[in-house]
């Protein structure tokens, strides 16, 4: 069985990496959105649940067949040997999922080429392509473990009565290790070398079950397990049957809803205290894997000795699904690592524990039965995140959504007779557990009850929060504090459009933050278009510029709701000016897909000539200011760097024109009277040509910025310098500790 044991535990390990670098990888071909998102994760957990159904019917009317078949007569059926092949197969589509992606795009780009594409129409095209893509290569993942049951079923029956969750637990700790160790494996050699080494192991699990075919041969007396009869469940000394109700089939798929739900839920309310970056996500995904791991193989002990679980665990879920509610709240913990601990780990273990025990319970080490029962618990799991994303989030929020996916378990304590009778020392307990749930409910509260002053929105998006008063006001998303009132979104606007060797006519701006760049951009009395992720940040243009906020509604403004990237993607128009101001932090998931070389050659297309593209870069290590500077270097001929008017971060301008010699009075000169008094609203100087004069003494060259790390690629989407960075940090901390320690020595 260690055999087995290894191969699940791989291919856990691979089939994590996978779904992290397709993921990213469709994200930069057909857009950063949530709807993407989750089309890409429903189809991933689409083709899982169609090859288990798929592979366990197979399994079923081959077995069927052989058993009536007299013996001699039987076909050959290796099913380890089958197994080997899925595993081959998927392997081969780590190398063709990413080609395959490419060919759609270009596809759909060729389709908008033709004429202006819809939102919804782009979503059902790229839906269909990424449908396509992937259900077929990721029904072979689906099909790994009713294989591999018949394998082991057709070997040692003992095995083969609690052979699911055997795998299931050596699946769910290669899943762990899936979601840090290819973290470092893409930051040393990027996405598509990852997904190679990912191949590897899945072709060195195939050969090895190959081999493992050829070397061994089932005995006739493990032959014999091949009959289609249910295979009955150990329960120490006892024997029961497999429980076939449809109550076993709706308890799996609640727990799948109930848990993938919740996943979109956890994010939501965790970001505004570990990040949106790479690594923070990972611990919620490596909390809630080891938490589950840890609940299978407390089942793997339990299952020796006992049958029956106590309805009392069921109740347990209702308290243990709320308290993420208290490990988010404000006045709660301060370790936030702990926070995401305290609020997933009980819950995931506790499903870690039911779900192997269901599937056991149904197919009693049937294949065939593991197969559709563990079909119906995927459904549940491509379900629960659209319905909590596009359906309860918005509608609800984080505090009631949590409670709605929650509050069925509850129901397990409502009084039954017969066998499901609750025993009335257990009565209390579950009334407590709910009463203990629900105080818990209405004592907690959101990120967003921290801010005395706020307006706030919901969407499929983001939580999007503006507080504050005067020039004190902030804009957040999802906690993430965006922008605030400053001239240099201003000046975002201003220097490039003063550049322009010609009067502009019309400007993009990707990211609309609290509006202050595109109201800069309509001060020129140009047409502006502003592409906004979040359907929710427009909206609150109000609350930051309540005098100028009706200057949306002219006839020069046109903003989209989409991602930025996407939309010159699918946009056949061409601008003067490109202005690019990414989200914050710099080293932020995804963020790097609007700072490549691969986005600006994208942009480029979308310049008129003597067109400017203008790249806000607010900070980062000197790894990630080399990268992007390298990035820009390689795309435009002509790149000048300046630092803001308030003294960081890094306007650089870039052209496939000469970037002419002005001076901070030759610039004001080019300016309109309302662009002059758009920029001089908020200072910080008392002069117009004070304030540029400011930003134009503060020039630097491309090389002194790229001399800071001199190795640095140029950062492209494969190779995301920015938000993959684990190692370069401990590698800095560790260089800090050594030289600290060298100079307290004598």
């Amino acid at each position: 069985m260690i055999w087995f044991f290894g191969f699940f535990f791989v291919s856990g390990f691979c089939s994590i990496l996978y779904e992290l670098i397709w993921l990213r990888l469709a994200m930069a071909q057909f857009g950063v959105t949530t709807a993407l998102v989750s089309i890409v994760l429903s189809m991933f957990m689409a083709g899982l649940g169609v090859g288990s159904w798929l592979a366990g019917a197979l399994l079923l009317r081959y077995e069927t067949r052989s058993y009536e078949t007299p013996r001699d007569d039987r076909p050959g059926f290796p099913p380890l040997c089958l197994y080997g092949f899925a595993e081959l197969l998927i392997g081969i589509s780590a190398l063709t999922v990413p080609v395959e992606f490419g060919w759609g795009a270009q596809w759909l780009a060729g389709m908008s080429s033709r004429g202006t594409m819809s939102s919804l129409n782009h979503y059902l095209v790229s839906g269909a392509i990424l449908a396509v893509t992937l259900i077929p290569w990721c029904a072979c993942m689906g099909a790994t473990i009713p294989l591999a049951m018949c394998a082991i079923r057709r070997r040692e029956l003992a095995a083969a009565r609690h052979s699911f969750s055997f795998l299931y637990v050596a699946n769910i700790l290669g899943s762990l290790a899936g979601c840090s160790l290819p973290l470092l494996l893409i930051e040393l050699y990027g996405f598509h070398a990852t997904l190679r080494v990912g191949a590897l192991l899945n072709a060195a699990i195939a050969f090895s079950a190959f081999a493992l075919t050829m070397a061994s041969k089932p005995s006739a007396e493990s032959a014999s397990a091949s009959a289609p009869e249910p295979v009955a469940t150990w329960t120490g000394g006892e024997v029961s049957e497999p429980d076939r109700s449809l109550g076993v089939l709706l308890l799996l798929f609640g727990t799948g809803f109930a848990t993938m739900g919740m996943e979109v839920i956890w994010i939501r309310v965790f970001t505004p205290y570990i990040g949106p970056v790479v690594y923070a996500l990972a611990l919620i995904l490596a909390t809630y894997l080891a938490a589950t791991f840890a609940g299978s193989w407390i089942y793997r002990k339990w299952s020796r000795t006992h049958d029956r679980e106590t309805r009392l665990l069921w109740v347990l879920l209702f308290l243990l699904g709320l308290l993420p509610l208290l490990s988010a709240d404000a006045h709660f913990l301060h370790d936030h690592s702990l926070r995401v601990i305290f609020g997933i780990a009980p819950f995931a273990g506790v499903i870690g524990f039911l779900t192997p025990m269901l599937v056991d319970r149904w197919s009693g080490g049937d294949p065939a039965r593991a197969g559709r029962a563990y079909a119906v618990n995927v459904v549940g799991c491509v379900l629960g995140p659209l319905v909590s994303g596009f359906v309860l989030l918005p509608l609800v929020g984080e505090h009631w959504a949590m409670l709605l996916f929650a509050l069925p378990w509850a129901a397990m304590a409502i009084p039954r007779s017969g066998a499901a009778a609750f025993p009335s020392a257990h009565r209390a307990a579950a009334g407590a557990t709910i009463v203990a749930a629900i105080v818990l409910f209405l004592t907690t509260g959101d990120f967003e009850t921290k801010f005395k002053q706020r307006r706030v929105l919901r969407d499929s998006t983001a939580t999007v929060i503006a507080t504050g008063e005067a020039m004190q006001k902030q804009l957040l998303v999802n906690g993430i504090g965006m922008t605030n009132l400053t001239p240099i979104t201003k000046m975002m606007a201003h220097i490039p459009l003063a550049w322009l060797d010609r009067k502009p006519e019309d400007a993009l701006v990707i990211c609309f933050g609290m509006g202050t760049s595109t109201l800069a951009a309509l001060s020129w009395g140009i047409r502006t278009t502003t592409v906004e992720l979040v359907p929710s940040v427009p909206k609150l243009v109000g609350y930051f510029h309540p005098a100028r906020a009706a200057m949306l509604d002219s006839p020069l403004v046109n903003i989209v709701i989409d991602d930025g990237r996407r939309y010159l993607e699918r946009s056949s128009e061409s601008y003067d000016l490109i202005l690019i101001d990414p989200p914050p932090p710099v080293f932020a998931a995804g963020s790097s897909l609007l700072y490549s070389r691969d986005f600006y050659a994208l942009a480029k297309r979308r310049l008129r000539p003597g067109g400017i593209l203008q790249q806000w870069l607010p900070n980062g290590d000197k790894e990630v200011i080399s990268s992007v500077a390298r990035a820009l270097r390689v795309s435009f001929p002509f790149v000048r760097v300046h630092q803001s008017v308030e003294g960081w971060g890094w306007h650089f301008t870039a052209s496939m024109t000469p970037l002419p010699d002005r001076t901070a009075g030759e610039l004001v000169s080019r300016m309109p009277a309302a662009a002059v008094a758009d920029m001089m609203e908020w200072g910080p100087f008392k002069t117009p040509e004070e304030q540029f004069g400011k930003v134009l003494a503060q020039e630097i060259t491309l090389d002194q910025l790229m001399a800071g790390s001199p190795g640095a690629p140029a950062l492209q989407d494969d190779r995301p310098v920015n938000e993959y960075d684990l190692l370069r940090r401990e590698e800095a901390a560790v260089s800090r500790r050594w030289f600290a320690t060298a100079r307290r020595a004598p």
